[in-house]
């Protein structure tokens, strides 16, 4: 156990950090807590190249926890969400789309990197990180701010219908619900931040475990 502490301690900070630094916009799209979420995905890679899918799958849990006590202090937990987030029926919808966001898109990326372990350095960890991204951002906005997710009642559904105004997609395009776009620009910082993320990954495991790069 003591050898994944650095990685549960890792995950731990990506937790917190984000659920600070998505206080903080950056631009009309997007939050600082958006450059940080996708760290954990580099993480849950490491541990699960280096030490291998049990190790990565408790890491992953020591985040999806770190992140549920942040939602019972109060805070908004883990994954970057729009602006305007406010009454307590809102906050829990944002809190349990993030908590199933989080725990799906983590555990998926430690299935995938363990079936493509055996080829080229770079597959596993791209591959599993972009697929779990993708379900990530799916999940999380669909069930924090879609209007087809009704289950939360109606007090919530006040509280978040500024999500569901139309406006051009990313300021551009076509009229959409705003969520779309907030959901978009999530995604596209998840892919960038995929491939840089290749360059730390290689060297930290060559660093941790050089027998395994």
């Amino acid at each position: 156990m003591t050898r994944i502490l650095p990685g549960i301690a890792a995950m731990a900070a990506v937790v917190v950090a984000s659920n600070i630094l998505v206080q903080f916009l950056l631009g009309n799209w997007l939050t600082w807590g958006a450059f940080t979420y996708p760290i954990a995905f580099l993480v849950t890679d490491v541990m699960n190249r280096v030490y291998g899918p049990s190790a990565a799958r408790k890491v992953v849990f020591a985040g999806f926890v770190v992140g549920i006590i942040c939602s019972l202090i109060g805070s908004q937990i883990m994954i970057e969400f729009a602006p305007g987030v406010s009454g307590p029926a809102v906050a829990l919808r944002v809190a349990i789309g993030s908590a199933i966001a989080f725990l799906t898109a983590q555990l998926l990326d430690v299935a995938i990197f363990d079936r493509l372990r055996g080829g080229e350095w770079w597959k596993a960890p791209l591959t599993s990180t972009l697929i779990g991204s993708a379900v990530d951002t799916a999940l999380f906005f669909t069930i924090a701010f879609s209007a087809s997710i009704a289950v939360f009642g109606t007090a919530a559904d006040a509280e978040i219908s500024w999500a569901w105004e139309a406006v051009p997609f990313l300021g551009v395009g076509a009229a959409v619900p705003l969520w779309a776009s907030l959901a978009v620009a999530d995604w596209g910082v998840k892919l960038a931040i995929a491939l840089i993320a290749l360059v730390p990954f290689r060297i930290i495991v060559a660093k941790l475990s050089p027998s395994v790069t």
